[in-house]
């Protein structure tokens, strides 16, 4: 018997479709198809929030000098528009500003689940997502289309802990995420706040003093809070495990505290935004079943 192959990261997959394979520009240009412009709407699905407009600005000087020379991905649209975007929006927005009419397309038909893990690939093979705009897109594939990390980590091409630890970014408290959202701390200064009872508060002693990430971590242990992971030794590992894929899911720090009968399962949140977000995927979730 053969040993079972694993199924390569998707990112490999796409290269192919994205013209970053040897004669892959020409075979995708040649499955290209010329159409207007505005039968295009921009995905629900894609991960980015934010294109600076000094990088389209730049894109589109390219665009109006060389054209466009790697086709937009898209896939069959079911409103008014005749196609929905699945990749290649930083080029979309570029040549509107351009004022091209007509742009080359190559049509697949994808599914929603596959449609946002393209469009993560894609953002994460050029580097423009934020640590945030990555974790909510895990996030999403776990919440809405059932994704393990597991999974995610084998079709993105990433260890499993990084994809766990890029998830749990999302519960720090308000005044971390958008700090790290600014360029203020960097995600290695948010996964060290992770382990701090109070990573606000720590947080603005970081930026404050200019503490590199070693010496974030540092502090952290130095207020003698229990870190997750030192949590997580006082278990056995399942119900550590356990611990790390709800925190993950719910972007909370979760603790599991078990008992003879039963046990608590405990949520610590910072913010009330953190907690209606809980609150309404418990409801949707409620809802759906």
């Amino acid at each position: 018997m053969t040993p079972r192959s694993k199924r390569p990261p998707l990112g490999r997959g796409l290269a192919a479709l994205f013209g970053e394979t040897d004669g892959g520009a020409a075979a995708a240009s040649a499955m290209a198809r010329l159409v207007p412009i505005e039968s295009i709407r921009p995905s629900a699905f894609q991960p980015r929030r934010h294109f600076t407009e000094a990088e389209l600005d730049a894109l589109a000087q390219s665009i109006r000098e060389k054209g466009i020379l790697q086709p937009l991905l898209v896939r069959p649209a079911d409103d008014a528009a005749q196609y929905e975007l699945v990749a290649g929006e930083r080029r979309w927005r570029a040549a509107q500003r351009v004022g091209i009419h007509e742009v080359p397309v190559t049509v697949r038909e994808v599914a929603d689940s596959e449609a946002l893990e393209i469009a993560l690939v894609e953002n994460l093979q050029r580097e423009d997502l934020s640590p945030l705009d990555e974790a909510e897109a895990y996030s999403r594939l776990v919440r809405e289309f059932g994704r393990s990390q597991a999974s995610l980590a084998e079709a993105m091409g990433k260890s499993r802990s990084h994809v766990a630890n890029t998830m749990r970014l999302l519960g720090l408290p308000e005044a971390v995420r958008r700090a790290l959202e600014d360029g203020t701390l960097t995600a290695g200064h948010a996964r060290a706040l992770l382990a701090a009872a109070d990573p606000a508060a720590l947080a603005a002693e970081v930026i404050r003093r200019g503490l590199n990430v070693r010496a974030t971590e540092a502090l952290v242990q130095r207020h003698g809070e229990p870190a997750p992971a030192s949590v997580a030794r006082r278990h056995d590992a399942d119900t550590a495990a356990l611990e790390r894929e709800l925190g993950a899911l719910l972007g909370l720090r979760i603790t599991i505290a078990t008992r003879r009968r039963g046990g608590t399962l405990s949520l610590h949140y910072s913010s009330l935004d953190q907690l209606e977000r809980v609150l309404s995927l418990l409801r949707n979730r409620r809802l759906g079943s």
